[in-house]
């Protein structure tokens, strides 16, 4: 007897995961961003291993297609959050004040 499908689970699991994932980001402290962003960097190079192993191991063109797919989208996700956190490290720098050159000084 099958009490619950496990695609009412999955779904479950995602919507439950979109929901905590949504409230803690927005609950971040804007000092928190760049380390927050550094962390999910790390997760989506998680992320590439386990679609490159996903890619290896299918046997159809389809878990193939889809495979190479996440690769690509997490390969994405990773470079864009590096330029992000990039920005976000260059908002934090010290800049220099600019020099003022007077219009009648003398040479």
């Amino acid at each position: 007897m099958e009490v619950i499908n496990h695609t009412v689970i999955n779904l479950i699991t995602f919507v439950l995961a979109v929901y905590v994932g949504y409230h803690v980001v927005w609950n971040v402290t804007p000092a928190l961003h760049t380390p927050l962003m550094a962390v999910t960097n790390a997760i989506s190079a998680i992320v590439i291993v386990g679609a490159m192993l996903a890619v290896g191991l299918t046997v159809g063109a389809a878990g193939k297609f889809f495979g190479t797919l996440a690769v690509l989208l997490a390969a994405v996700n990773v470079f864009g959050g590096f330029l992000v956190t990039r920005r976000m490290l260059e908002m934090f720098k010290r800049k220099e004040p600019r020099r003022v050159e007077s219009k009648g000084a003398a040479k």
